[in-house]
């Protein structure tokens, strides 16, 4: 089974500080041994609110707000990875992807590079990396979208391919599915979804193939005592037919 690992923006990554050394390692360490071990499908961290972009639509119309900003509708049913040169370009992209879906909200979050935490020095005019997030509404949280959205974004989907900006994506199993796990001083409290929301910023995710839930659970133990003890992670399902996984 492939689930997805996520955790939420924090005050020091809100602020712009990149993380303590010793976590960098720490989570270092944790990817490579998955890995190593066939285990690890995907994973990233992202920046502040000041470095993303909200789109939302309604009636035909696109409204772009850039951060700093906060969290609303946080809970996402899919995300993709872009590669693209600017901001601009990532925000096109995602302006045709949404305006397939109608109504809703998309997000884009640049991702954290070894440069922004500070592992090396940044090189001349890299490309951006951008997480489109699609968020969740009562259609993905009732187990789907439409055939001619689902033929839309299949279509959107291969053009990005193509053009070299998709690099791959990952859709998400309905919150009905999924375990929200609250952390204080590495004491764990879980809540069972569905979740009618979840307010604050996607800070990062981990995406393994898992033998279950009690594995699943396990892990994020781990996981949580790396970044402090004290969080809220979501334990998602992911679909594992995306054809651009």
């Amino acid at each position: 089974m492939r689930f997805m690992i996520m955790h939420k923006n924090d005050p020091q990554t809100e602020a712009g500080h990149p993380p303590p050394m010793d976590l960098v390692t720490r989570m270092g360490e944790f990817v490579g041994e998955h890995a190593k071990a066939g285990r690890l499908v995907d994973g990233a961290g992202l920046g502040a609110s000041k470095t993303r972009t909200r789109l939302v639509f309604c009636d035909g119309r696109c409204t772009v707000k850039h951060g700093p900003y906060r969290g609303e509708n946080e809970l996402p049913a899919a995300m993709l990875l872009l590669k693209v040169r600017t901001r601009e370009e990532a925000i096109g992209w995602a302006e045709r992807y949404g305006k397939i879906l109608g109504d809703g909200e998309l997000e884009l979050g640049k991702l954290n590079e070894p440069w922004d935490i500070g592992l090396m020095p940044a090189p001349e005019d890299p490309p951006l990396q951008m997480l489109l997030i699609e968020k969740a509404d009562q259609a993905t949280e009732a187990g789907g979208r439409s055939s001619k959205q689902k033929a839309g974004l299949t279509r959107l989907k291969t053009e990005m391919i193509k053009a070299g900006v998709l690099v791959r994506s990952l859709r998400l199993h309905p919150s009905a599915e999924a375990r929200r796990m609250v952390f204080t001083d590495n004491h764990l409290r879980t809540l069972d979804g569905p979740f009618a929301e979840s307010k604050e910023l996607i800070g990062g995710f981990a995406v393994l193939e898992l033998s279950g839930m009690e594995e699943a659970v396990e892990l994020c133990r781990r996981y949580a005592e790396i970044l402090g003890g004290t969080l809220e992670l979501d334990l998602r399902l992911v679909d594992p037919n995306d054809p651009t996984m």
